[in-house]
């Protein structure tokens, strides 16, 4: 019942440049595992966020130092209470879930009684750019059903409505990455709500979100940075809308999958997103699609290229085909 653990960095260049409030990278940097039992593999994939604490290399070594354990026969379970939530333990608990189901003949998502559904729609995601950039990029993805605009910094308005006029009948997401003062809510949620916007996510920083309980919710909002996994979800209800689960900030699926249904207890609406990653991180991520009123999972068309057997994307929607990489 040994279980071999193989574990590494891998880079995966970008194509052009991603920016978001806090910066621009040329690159996704990931930690990849494999885990062999048996002949069967199962494999997962993080990406270490530097924004919450994490290197690469912190993330490699936590993983590393659970060899003995795994070796041992450590359970997803147990891994729950072995690692925090976070990188580190996502790409474990994803591997596992992909390892018993490849054992027990079958997917992960027969193992976790859930039916995909027919069509995974998908935000494309716009880059934080000037108004004029961001609209010819808008321009270029208007045929797509949903776009995800980054914005967080001064000049916000003007790339809105130069985003909606590129754009004008394809529906729109924000995401203000915690780049928004409280003092300019009213005004910019206004924009949004004639811009059509479904959805603002994190427009105050983690921490500093109070305001969001005093004022009027003229677009829905999203909680992203201010709740990583179940603890503090209850934090939420008041002040936000809806909630985006992301694998890396809840520690994997196993804690995912609890949190989208303490979530909808919450009467709170579910976005599933993403880091800019491969196919292999998506996966395990489209599970939550059918719990999902927002799906953000665009990780692989921002890269030069994709792992080999990645999803397969068409007109905005990802094909629910099983993959080779993850999932059976």
């Amino acid at each position: 019942m040994t279980i071999i653990l193989d574990a590494g960095i891998e880079a995966f260049p970008i194509a052009g440049h991603f920016t978001i409030a806090r910066g621009s990278k040329s690159e996704a940097v990931v930690v990849s595992v494999r885990l062999e039992q048996d002949g069967y593999v199962g494999r997962g994939e993080c990406t270490p966020y530097s924004h919450y604490g994490e290197t690469p290399e912190m993330t490699l070594s936590a993983i590393e130092a659970l060899a003995p354990a795994l070796a041992g026969g450590m359970t997803r379970l147990e891994l729950q209470d072995a690692l925090p939530p976070g990188a580190a333990r996502n790409a474990l608990d994803c591997a596992l879930w992909d390892l018993e189901a490849r054992r027990a003949g079958t997917s992960v998502a027969a193992l976790a009684g859930i039916i995909l559904p027919q069509r995974i729609e998908t935000a494309f995601t716009v880059s934080l750019g000037t108004p004029d950039a961001m609209a010819v990029a808008a321009s270029r993805a208007a045929h797509l059903p949903l776009l995800k605009i980054k914005l967080g910094a001064p000049g916000d308005a003007e790339r809105l409505g130069a985003v909606r006029a590129a754009a004008p009948d394809t529906r729109l997401v924000v995401d203000a990455n915690e780049g928004w003062h409280e003092d300019d809510l009213d005004v910019l949620l206004d924009i949004c709500r004639h811009c059509r916007v479904e959805l603002v996510e994190q427009p105050l920083p983690a921490g500093a979100d109070a305001a969001l309980a005093e004022i009027n919710h003229l677009v829905p909002i999203c909680a992203d940075e201010s709740v990583h996994a179940l603890d503090g979800l209850e934090a939420l209800v008041g002040r936000y809308d809806a909630v985006n689960i992301k694998l890396d900030k809840t520690g994997g699926l196993t804690e995912a999958l609890a949190v989208a249904q303490r979530a909808e207890e919450l009467g709170l609406a579910i976005m599933v997103g993403c880091m800019v990653s491969t196919s292999l991180s998506m996966l395990p991520a489209r599970l939550l699609a059918s719990k999902a009123r927002w799906v953000d999972l665009d990780g692989p068309l921002i890269l030069a290229k994709d792992r080999p057997g990645g999803l397969v994307y068409r007109g905005g929607n990802i094909d629910v085909d099983a993959s080779p990489l993850w999932g059976g």
